[in-house]
Formats: structure tokens, C-alpha cells, sequence
């Protein structure tokens, strides 16, 4: 970065710290119009503190780049569908670890309590675990005690489709949503019978005006659009007040990969000072330098070679993982989430194009939007809530779009493969000349039953979105909102986990395998 540009930052920083240490103040007045925020004098216009986004529970902050996309190992299976191609990445949060088989469980217990009406909510949300079973191997064992036993509750949860990973990450907003709420004290959460079915606490329904708590909290907001002599209190928050997180989800294949590569560290200046093949900035997949204890340990939980999924017995276990192993196995990369190479393959949120790389764009490159909007009445009301307390969408149509430049219609997942449509519908014939249609979804990643070569990150396949794998499992994402590092002089802030003994938590990293 040459001194010029420095300078040039730097004021612009200072200049956007002092106008947000200006708006601030409670005295403070519109740059507009003069009139004071905050004032029910001049209305009550609000101008909210906000010291930034917080980090969620079990998320890590992936500060976002440029990198190039795309294969970074001899193209062995000759697709030829990652071609390298550099791209950028918003910053965003990732889980840590997959998604463990205690965190699902705890999923499906809220359903099961939950929708004491729609009982096949629950069991839609089921794991499939007969996706253990193979022809010529006794797998039984992993079919009953897998997913239920508590030997392998830290273990990551497999046997879920796509759709049943974002069912998971959507109920996962709203819980870490509502815990926020009531850890501000906002309002109090709600355990009894007036929270279930539909009655649940949904954020978009929420903040739709659709949903209310049915119990108060000691620290409400300030309503300053009421005279100062009248009742100030606000206990329903607004977009604008910052206090709720955005969506979990499913991260898309360019996050996903970004995240695997992991090469903040390995980078002077705008290079990046060696191509890894790996998380790790070495070619082989055993620790070569470090101290003797580490050395010559192989870094994750994949198939060694052919018949080889755990090594040799009597202290020589290569992985230490014949199956899967628990979620804080191995060694964290730069980014600090750990698994990224091995142990399950994992969903991303994108549908897969053998030319993706050549067709998406340059920033924030995704396949798979399909737009849609609220449903409203006659009157342009928002309708009410379906079954399970979540407002009713719609997809856009191509008349309320006339106008628009960017986007005309809602389903956008084939734009570019108008030659492979007729009248809008794709003429792949799925299971006959090609396995590729819009429902296949890209996973990444190798897995405990997969050879070192699909531990590169930019490696790639497809998987319909409702089938499963005893060898596939998820993590879950969130966008970052405005500065792309952390707020003021913590860059990694955290979000207090009630309910989370951190003692506990530490012992449990430690005595993690790491073998």
C-alpha cells in the first residue's frame, strides 16, 4: 500500500469514526433538516447507537477477500467444472465446527415440544440413519447407536438432506434471536403452552408485526416518538435498532471454499505468497515441522489409502477416526474452524453448474436465487401466519418486475442455460443423460470414507437436495453486516452463550482427539 492511499484511508476512516461519535449524543441533530434525533419535540426520529455486529453462538469471524476460486489440485476426475477464477467474498460468520449430533438432537427436541399438532414437523426433521447401511458391510451397529448414544453426541450429525440443513439453520435464527431478546431483558421468553404451534417465536414474523411476547421485560426500549410526560417504554424492536442477528444458513460454495483455503497469514501485501493444496502451508498431509510430540501426525480424518480408514493398531492409529470423530478433532486452520479438510463432506447453499465457475459473478458468485416476497391481502396487508407461525411468501412475477434492469422473474437458478430450456423449464433428463438439475446442491469437502483428494477445497460435487450420506454432514453461515472486521478495538466480539459451562467447554476441546 503506497503512502497516498494510506493517507487517503485513514482520513476516511477518522472521518467516519467522528460521524459516528457525533451521532451518538443524545443532543445530536440531523445533518438534513437541523431538527434533533432522539426528540419527541421533532418527532421522535431515532437514531440508534450501534456498536456493531456481535458474533453468534458457535460462529467465527471469516474476514472476506479476494482469492481464486477453483482447483487447486490436478484435476484427477477430468470434469473440468472448477476452473480457477478469482472472486470476492463479503465478510461473514461460520460455525466452528459441523454441526454435532447433540446440536441436532436439540433441534428436534424443541419440535417435538413444540408443534404438539403437527407432529410430522418432527419427524420430517429426522436423520436418516439407514444411509449407514451398504450391501456387503455389517454397518448395523452405526444404524442404532450412532445418532442417539451419547458416545457419540460430539460427533458431527449425518443422514440430513439440504432442505433439512436449512430447516435447521432457519429455526437456529430464531432461537438466537429470541434468547438476545431476553438476555437484554427486552421481554422475557416464554416456555409455556402460548408458544407452541403456531404461537412460536418466529424472527421475521416478529418483526412483520405478526407476533407478540406474552411477558414484558425490565429494560425496554425508549419510544421517542411519545411527548416526554407520557409512557417512553418500547418493547417491540425494529430492524433499526440493531438488536437481532441476521439469517443462519447454509454458507454458499465460494464462502465455503474461501473459509478451507484459509489464507489469511500466508498472504504480504496483495499476494499470496504460496498456492496451498491444503488448509496448511505444506503439500503432504502429516506435520513435518512443530514439536515431537505432533510430529509426523496426520492432520484429518480421511481415508489414508485404499482399505485404510484409521491405521494400524497398537499405537500406530494414523487418524485415530474409523468413522467420523468428534467436531473439535484435529487442528483448527488460520481461520480457527476446524474439519474443514476431512472427517464429513458438507452442504453448501448452491446448485450445481459444471460451468459455474465461468457463469457467476465476481462478487459473491452463487447459483440458486429464486426471489420471492411476502404474500398480502387485498387490502396490501401482510396475511396472516401459516400453521407453524411463519409468514407466507410468494415468488416475484415478471409483470411487477417490468421495470427492473437486474431481474425480471423469480426462479434465476437457470439464467444462462436458456439453450438447455423450453419454455422455461430444463430439458435435462435427470438419471438418464445427466445427474444435473436444480435441485442437485454442491458439497465440499472430504469425508472419513474419501481419499486425501477431495480434501482440497477447491475439489467439488453434487448431491440431490433429499438424499443423504453416512459421509455428509453441515455447518452453518451468517452475512457480516457492515464493517467487514470486527467492532472498535475487539475484533472477534462474542455473544454471551447462556446455559454454556465454559469450563466444561475448554475440557471437552482438550480431551478432543487430536491424533
Amino acid at each position: 500500500m503506497n503512502t497516498k492511499s494510506f493517507v487517503n484511508y485513514s482520513w476516511i476512516t477518522a472521518t467516519a469514526i467522528a460521524l459516528v461519535a457525533s451521532s451518538c449524543g443524545k443532543k445530536d441533530s440531523s445533518r438534513t433538516t437541523g431538527q434533533s434525533y432522539n426528540n419527541p419535540k421533532w418527532g421522535g426520529f431515532a437514531n440508534q447507537k450501534y456498536k456493531g455486529q456481535e458474533t453468534g453462538p458457535g460462529l467465527v469471524l471469516v474476514e472476506g477477500g479476494a482469492f481464486v476460486m477453483g482447483s487447486t489440485e490436478k484435476e484427477l476426475m477430468f470434469n473440468n467444472d472448477n476452473v480457477e477464477r478469482k472472486v470476492t467474498v463479503n465478510s461473514f460468520y461460520m460455525d466452528e465446527t459441523e454441526v454435532s449430533n447433540l446440536q441436532y438432537r436439540e433441534y428436534e427436541y424443541w419440535l417435538q415440544r413444540t408443534f404438539i399438532d403437527y407432529p410430522e414437523v418432527y419427524q420430517g426433521a429426522l436423520p436418516d440413519t439407514l444411509c449407514w447401511r451398504s450391501k456387503l458391510a455389517y454397518n448395523e451397529p452405526f444404524v442404532e447407536y450412532y445418532y442417539r448414544h451419547p458416545a457419540y453426541k460430539d460427533y458431527p450429525v449425518v443422514g440430513i438432506n439440504w432442505q433439512q440443513a436449512n430447516d435447521f439453520a432457519a429455526w437456529r435464527t430464531d432461537r438466537v434471536n429470541e434468547a438476545i431478546l431476553d438476555r437484554d431483558k427486552i421481554v422475557k421468553y416464554n416456555i409455556t403452552a402460548d408458544a407452541q404451534n403456531e404461537n412460536n417465536f418466529n424472527t421475521r414474523a416478529y418483526l412483520a408485526g405478526q407476533y407478540e411476547f406474552s411477558k414484558k421485560g425490565k429494560k425496554p426500549l425508549k419510544d421517542y416518538s411519545k411527548a416526554k410526560n407520557k409512557d417512553q417504554k418500547r418493547y417491540k424492536v425494529k430492524m433499526e435498532d440493531g438488536v437481532l442477528l441476521p439469517d443462519y444458513r447454509l454458507p454458499t460454495e465460494a464462502e465455503w471454499e474461501y473459509a478451507a483455503q484459509a489464507n489469511i497469514g500466508a498472504t504480504q501485501f496483495d499476494n499470496v505468497d504460496q498456492k496451498k493444496i491444503y488448509a496448511w502451508d505444506d503439500y503432504t498431509i502429516r506435520i513435518k515441522d512443530g514439536n515431537e510430540k505432533d510430529r509426523g501426525k496426520i492432520r484429518m480424518n480421511v481415508m489414508r489409502a485404499k482399505g485404510d480408514n484409521g491405521g494400524i493398531a497398537g499405537g500406530n492409529l494414523n487418524d485415530a477416526g474409523f468413522i467420523t470423530t468428534p467436531v473439535y478433532s484435529y487442528w483448527p486452520n488460520s481461520y480457527g474452524l476446524y474439519n474443514m479438510t476431512g472427517n464429513v463432506s458438507e452442504w453448501t447453499l448452491d446448485v450445481y453448474r459444471p460451468l459455474s465457475m465461468e457463469d457467476m459473478d465476481q462478487f459473491m458468485p452463487f447459483r440458486g436465487n429464486v426471489y420471492r416476497t411476502v404474500l398480502l391481502d387485498q387490502y396490501g396487508a401482510i396475511e396472516q401466519k401459516d400453521s407453524l407461525g411463519r409468514l407466507v411468501y410468494r415468488d416475484v412475477t415478471a409483470a411487477e418486475n417490468a421495470n427492473r434492469r437486474n431481474y425480471k422473474k423469480a426462479d434465476n437458478i437457470g439464467f444462462k442455460d436458456e439453450e438447455n430450456y423450453n419454455d422455461g423449464e430444463m430439458t435435462y433428463e435427470y438419471g438418464v443423460t445427466s445427474m444435473v438439475n436444480n435441485k442437485a446442491r454442491v458439497i465440499k469437502g472430504g469425508s472419513w470414507n474419501d481419499r486425501v483428494y477431495w480434501a482440497s477445497p477447491g475439489t467439488r460435487r453434487y448431491l440431490d437436495e433429499k438424499q443423504s450420506l453416512s459421509t455428509l454432514g453441515f455447518r452453518c453461515a451468517m452475512i457480516r453486516i457492515g464493517a467487514p472486521i470486527g467492532n472498535s478495538k475487539k475484533k472477534y466480539n462474542r455473544l454471551p452463550t447462556s446455559g454454556i459451562d465454559k469450563k466444561t467447554t475448554r475440557k471437552s476441546r482438550k480431551s478432543a482427539t487430536r491424533s
